[in-house]
């Protein structure tokens, strides 16, 4: 079962469903160790531990968890803002890489905002960082088209 399959729910009541356990977390949350930290309309925070388990080859966290973390913040960020039975589909995502992650980073947090909502369009904007230096990872933004 997943936020869409319950018709009644808004996008936030969803989300804020997931956040307080009373649906599942998406397969893709669970794979890459992310939670929901924060929720209000518009915006979203999820905070994950990178670790050995994405690292890619140098040893080093892959950058496929930043992006992941990106559009996952900024895509639910525009989901809160989304009435019952609608849904978005991330159609651009640009992501940059500011320092390196590794298992010794610690905690992150992944901030994501809406920049503007339109009737088939909305973009937003993510910054994730430390939560143990407060410096940015990385950051970037996401086009999400509106579905339903």
């Amino acid at each position: 079962m997943t936020i869409l399959d319950i018709p009644e729910l808004s996008g936030l009541e969803g989300m804020r469903a997931v956040m307080r356990g009373e649906l599942p977390p998406p397969p893709m949350a669970l794979l890459m160790g992310m939670t929901i930290l924060e929720l209000e309309e518009g915006s979203v925070v999820f905070g994950a531990l990178p670790g050995e388990q994405h690292y890619n080859p140098i040893g080093m966290v892959h950058g496929g968890l930043a992006a992941t973390l990106i559009d996952s913040a900024t895509g639910c960020a525009v989901h809160t803002l989304l009435p019952a039975g609608q849904g978005y589909a991330t159609i651009d995502l640009h992501v940059n890489f500011d320092r390196p992650i590794t298992s010794g980073t610690g905690p992150v947090r992944c901030a994501g905002t809406v920049v503007n909502k339109g009737a088939k369009i909305a973009t937003a904007e993510a910054r994730l960082t430390s939560e143990r230096t407060g410096k940015l990872l990385a950051h970037g933004s996401a086009t999400c088209m509106l579905i339903g």
